[in-house]
């Protein structure tokens, strides 16, 4: 495989901006009230749509460490299918894929807005979707750099 520029090295200015982004997302879901699970759930699943390998090691990890279940960590790529997942998990799920599908999709359709605002409030919609457009950018940084996973901690 051919190395590539790090992107995040390249402009660390950068970098430390949308990490500061990312802390004030975290930081309005967790004023709003949001689960930092659903989060991750989140963060996983536009990870796998970006197919970025080094983000999915990385909130697949810390969603372990909060206590997130391993099977539905394993379904989450099919999460329609079962329910294993809330109401307000299954809305941020389905936002999540229509916001990072949106070269596909070009809109966030109505009824997966419906179902969103439907289970969550006003300041946790606005939260969910910024969470979900951070972790698109940090995809976005992550793959066409090759990022390396980190060695394999115990």
């Amino acid at each position: 495989m051919i190395e590539r520029i790090n992107l995040t090295d390249a402009f660390p200015a950068a970098y430390r901006q949308i990490r500061e982004l990312r802390d004030m997302v975290e930081a309005a879901a967790e004023s709003a009230g949001l689960d930092p699970k659903l989060l991750e759930l989140v963060k996983i699943r536009a990870s796998q749509i970006n197919g970025c390998a080094f983000c999915l090691d990385l909130h697949i990890r810390d969603a372990r460490r909060m206590g997130e279940d391993d099977r539905r960590l394993s379904l989450l790529a099919a999460w329609w299918e079962t329910g294993l997942y809330t109401p307000q998990e299954r809305a941020a799920l389905a936002l999540t894929e229509a916001v990072s599908k949106l070269s596909q999709v070009q809109d966030v359709p109505d009824e997966v807005y419906r179902e969103a605002t439907a289970h969550l409030t006003k300041e946790q919609y606005t939260a969910v979707v910024w969470s979900i457009s951070v972790i698109n950018a940090f995809n976005r940084l992550a793959v066409p750099s090759r990022k390396p996973l980190p060695a394999r901690a115990t």
